[in-house]
């Protein structure tokens, strides 16, 4: 009987892959007739120039909870291509702002500050509500991809801003090339044929901790120039005595992150099928 069943069970999965592949086909041979008469394009290899730029938000150790004084620009150029009608692939090359500030409160008496300048790129996969080809005016997606980010923390000294990496205030020697996890989702419209502009919300999740120069505990000052022991302990500013070596400075667990919302414009160009059909016009004449 089990083995009766385990037969019944493969006919049953051959017929289902078959129907399937027979399906497929013939959703296949749909499309083509579709793209050869015009009235769809094929998806894989349509390139769309993608622009824009917004706001910036730093979540890290120098920050208060739900500090919104601290926002910043960004903006940022890229391209994406094409896969399949829901599917594509984006890479983009951004700049971006960060800061924060630890004020004088019960919370945090550190008074450590800090802003980047940083450049970010990232390679991501995105994937559409709806169908390419169905050519929707309105266009809900999601991504997601992994780039890379450079770290640039300066802090304010002495009527100037001072690179902090250098100066190793935890007397640690961190990476300024670090990698970036990222996800988001978007909306986008449609107003001309070859223009779309949308809004897109994504966070940034660094691998670093290090993005404010601030991530484990006070370290001993011994060795340390006088530069870098005014800016690792910035309590002597405001009239408060120094921390002791191993005081908690930052928390090493919770990783740097950023978050951007940005206004976005795409613009479409021909994809392949069309750049050859344009190549066999031109041969013709």
């Amino acid at each position: 009987m089990a083995g009766s069943d385990l037969g019944l069970m493969k006919k049953s999965y051959l017929l289902f892959l078959l129907a399937a592949l027979m399906a497929e086909r013939s959703a296949g041979q749909v499309r083509r007739a579709r793209w050869q008469a015009g009235r769809e394009i094929p998806p894989l290899g349509v390139i769309k120039l993608i622009g824009g730029g917004g706001l910036s938000y730093y979540q890290g150790d120098v920050r208060k909870t739900n500090d919104l004084t601290h926002i910043e620009p960004q903006v940022g150029f890229g391209v994406s291509y094409r896969l399949t009608e829901r599917v594509s692939v984006r890479s983009e090359l951004r700049f971006y702002r960060i800061s924060g500030s630890q004020p004088t409160n019960v919370a945090n008496t550190n008074n450590l500050s800090f802003r980047s300048d940083n450049p970010d790129g990232y390679v991501a996969a995105q994937v559409d509500l709806r169908r390419f080809n169905d050519r929707p005016r309105t266009n809900y997606y999601l991504f997601g991809g992994v780039g890379v980010t450079y770290l640039s923390p300066k802090a304010p000294y002495k009527n100037e801003w001072v690179s902090l990496p250098p100066l190793q205030t935890e007397k640690v020697a961190y990476a300024r090339t670090t990698l970036v996890l990222l996800a988001g989702a978007g909306v986008s419209y449609q107003v001309a044929e070859r223009w779309n502009f949308g809004v897109e919300l994504s966070n940034n999740f660094s691998t670093s901790d290090y993005m404010d120069d601030v991530s484990t505990v006070y370290p001993d000052p011994a060795g340390m120039t006088e530069r870098a022991l005014a800016l690792s302990d910035r309590r002597p500013e405001i009239g408060l005595g120094a921390n002791q070596p191993g005081f908690i400075r930052g928390n090493p667990k919770a990783k740097d992150s950023y978050i951007f919302l940005s206004i976005k414009a795409e613009y479409l160009l021909a994809n392949r099928a069309q750049a050859r059909a344009k190549r066999k016009l031109r041969c013709s004449y």
